[in-house]
């Protein structure tokens, strides 16, 4: 499985969840094909996790959290997909 900085796909999507890591342009050029392709379905899988964990209704802030967090993703999906049509590299 690849790493990105010593780290794995599933521990770094997670950061970007939490707002440890941010995705752009920048962070993604080091990276090969493949190792942009796997992160891209590491962060989808997060992102279908979190909305299938039981929604806090009565929570004001677990429902910022969540928001916050699949709105981070969101953002990361639609900045490798950008990237990667600009680089003509497949992810889907």
């Amino acid at each position: 499985m690849p790493n990105i900085k010593g780290k794995g796909l599933k521990a770094i999507a997670n950061d970007v969840a939490e707002g440890y890591v941010t995705v752009n342009p920048i962070f993604l050029k080091p990276f090969e094909q493949e190792t942009i392709k796997s992160f891209f379905h590491e962060i989808m899988k997060s992102q279908a996790t979190i909305r299938s964990e039981r929604f806090p209704h009565n929570n004001v802030m677990l429902i910022r959290s969540r928001n916050m967090r699949l709105q981070r993703l969101h953002t990361a999906v639609m900045i490798i997909k950008t990237y990667a049509r600009e680089r003509r590299i497949q992810i889907l």
